[in-house]
């Protein structure tokens, strides 16, 4: 099942995820500030 979108103007919601280095990084960690996030669905899978 696939979680419901956004609707463009929503604040997003809190969220902790590993950048390319290991190390946690949450998105409260920069508030106030612009974030652009974004990843390759497929990288490091076969296929």
């Amino acid at each position: 099942m696939m979680p419901d979108m956004l609707e463009v103007g929503t604040e997003a919601p809190s969220f902790t995820a590993l950048d390319q280095d290991g190390q946690e990084v949450s998105l409260d960690d920069y508030r106030g500030k612009w974030v652009l996030q974004w990843w390759y669905v497929k990288a490091s899978t076969p296929g």
